[in-house]
């Protein structure tokens, strides 16, 4: 029988020898995003939320960033080339025009 730490000492190696650095970097992004919505989270529990729309500004601003970067991922990923048409790099211009118009409306909403 395997050990726990086998098993992801093989997943670990398929991931960084399978998967593209391209999309490994936007996966980090997205550890990140949940890093900081995790803390903002923890953070509001423990402390409070006082001022409460900064929080659902904060927080909803690193779940929108997450699900931005997954929409990237699924986009620029090679095995998605049939589903998806066009370069990856318009899919990265529009995560970047998607992340403007997040942090405005998050500005907005902070008062």
């Amino acid at each position: 029988m395997a050990s726990a730490a086998h098993i992801l000492g093989g997943l670990a190696r398929d991931y960084a020898a399978g998967t593209p650095q391209r999309l490994q970097v936007v996966d980090a992004y997205m550890v990140f995003c949940v890093a900081v919505g995790a803390a903002q989270l923890l953070y509001c529990v423990l402390a409070g939320s006082f001022p409460y729309n900064a929080f659902l500004a904060g927080f909803g601003s690193a779940v929108a960033c997450f699900v931005f970067a997954a929409s990237l991922r699924m986009k620029t990923n090679p095995k998605n080339a049939a589903q998806f048409a066009g370069p990856p790099e318009a899919a990265f211009a529009e995560f970047v025009v998607c992340h403007i118009v997040l942090h405005f409306v998050v500005a907005n909403f902070l008062g």
